[in-house]
């Protein structure tokens, strides 16, 4: 056996049943044999950065492996959740609503979008996108609520009609 190997096979006999408790207390006790055998798996290969004692680095590695393991699960989700609403109910309807919020946003004045898409596409919160915008919470909120008025009225005016075609072989004959 070499000394690496006597190293991390001491580490492991150590701290692994302390870090499967952590990761229990945290997470439960589905997810923590993997996590556990994660963070093993990364202390290995980065034996030469495993400082002693070991505990401590090997709670933050099984921090960081659950953590990651809790956004891959939240990443998954939203993907089932979005394939979810386009198979229920109509697809074209959906796509034919979609369709018109996109015709009407395009349809506003510029920065009546950009406060929208703060808000509403990613996620900001008035005082977050005020930061943005560079003026106070109080303006954001009445430029807001400006825009979004002028959105209801750009999605309830008529659509534009398209140009008719002339079909000229009809009118030759």
């Amino acid at each position: 056996m070499t000394d690496d190997e006597h190293r991390f096979t001491g580490m492991y006999d150590e701290c692994r049943q302390r870090v499967w408790a952590y990761v229990v207390s945290r997470a439960g006790r589905q997810v923590a044999d993997e996590v556990v055998s994660e963070t093993f798996a990364i202390a290995w290969r980065r034996l030469g950065d495993v400082p002693e004692p070991a505990l401590p680095w090997l709670l933050g590695v099984a921090r960081n492996v659950l953590r990651d393991n809790i956004r891959a699960e939240a990443r998954r989700e939203a993907l089932s959740a979005e394939l979810r609403g386009w198979t229920e109910g109509d697809v074209a309807d959906q796509v034919t609503e979609r369709f018109g919020v996109l015709r009407a946003l395009a349809e506003l004045p510029e920065d009546d979008r950009e406060i929208l898409i703060l808000v509403a596409w990613q996620g900001l919160s008035p005082r977050d996108a005020a930061r943005v915008v560079g003026c106070s919470s109080a303006a954001f909120r009445v430029r807001l609520h400006r825009a979004r008025k002028r959105l209801g009225q750009a999605m309830e005016s008529p659509r534009p009609s398209r140009p008719q075609v002339r079909n000229l072989s009809e009118e030759w004959s």
